[in-house]
């Protein structure tokens, strides 16, 4: 297929392959030494994916940030991630990260509907301004939330302070030429409905879209498409790839944090 060497991550990179697990350890010894102020699996929903775990600051939270997990649709689930919340954590914010029905079993316009409920589902449970990010697939979801055909009552659209897609799928046309398609079945007509460089943001959402400078060509071309059609700010953050540009979320003071959740 055209583009499937395009959208490789692991295989330009020497320890490509050693991050999951890397990750997986690191998201295993979050969630321990987090005790009580972990509440796993919240459900928001009937679906076996329907679920979110939150991660509680000490005292009254700052307000709620939601992560949305990558793996193209296809791979990994919150609990890949945990540790990514340490940061948010850290700087007095709860953490959300919702699972979602992956592919094939959903296709993307299901995948969005859930995270729509599960981000209605965690405000409801956390007071004060929401700031929505995601990676990569997680990306592409996260600013979904911003746009206009998205439809969230505007009693929590206005609470939406910040939404920071990191390495974004924004257009997803190029991906109906790769043979991940084959599960992710997208379509002209998804590909028009469910790219966010394609679609509208909403007025006066706030976005910053955030990129690692030696990430492959085809991620860099994503995440200046959505910032050129947005005309919103896109960071691209010196010597990251594809695989540690989240890693800026496990420190409080980083400047990935600073511009998801200001200083």
């Amino acid at each position: 297929m055209r583009f499937d060497d395009a959208f490789a991550n692991s295989k330009y990179l020497a320890d490509g392959k050693d991050f999951p697990s890397r990750w997986a350890r690191k998201a295993d010894g979050f969630r321990a030494a987090m005790g009580a102020r972990a509440e796993l699996g919240i459900v928001y929903g009937p679906g076996e994916r329907h679920w979110f775990d939150l991660f509680l600051p000490e005292g009254e939270p700052r307000g709620l940030v939601i992560f949305i997990h990558g793996g193209y649709w296809l791979a990994f689930g919150p609990r890949d991630f945990s540790h990514l919340a340490a940061g948010p954590v850290a700087a007095g914010w709860a953490v959300a990260m919702p699972a979602y029905t992956l592919a094939p079993t959903a296709g993307l316009p299901q995948m969005t509907a859930e995270i729509r409920s599960a981000l209605l589902a965690a405000a409801e449970r956390i007071a004060g301004p929401v700031v929505v990010t995601g990676h990569s697939a997680g990306g592409h979801l996260s600013a979904r939330m911003a746009t206009t055909a998205i439809g969230l009552p505007e009693a929590v659209a206005d609470r939406i302070a910040n939404v920071v897609p990191i390495s974004p799928l924004s257009d997803l046309r190029p991906l109906m030429e790769t043979e991940m398609n084959r599960d992710l079945k997208i379509d002209a007509a998804v590909a028009k409905a469910e790219s966010p460089a394609l679609l509208q943001r909403r007025p006066g959402a706030a976005v910053h879209v955030w990129v690692g400078g030696i990430e492959r060509p085809r991620f860099l071309d994503q995440a200046r498409r959505l910032g050129n059609a947005w005309c919103c700010p896109v960071t691209v953050e010196p010597d990251r790839h594809h695989f540690n540009v989240i890693e800026g979320l496990e420190v409080a003071d980083s400047p990935l944090m600073r511009a998801i959740v200001g200083s």
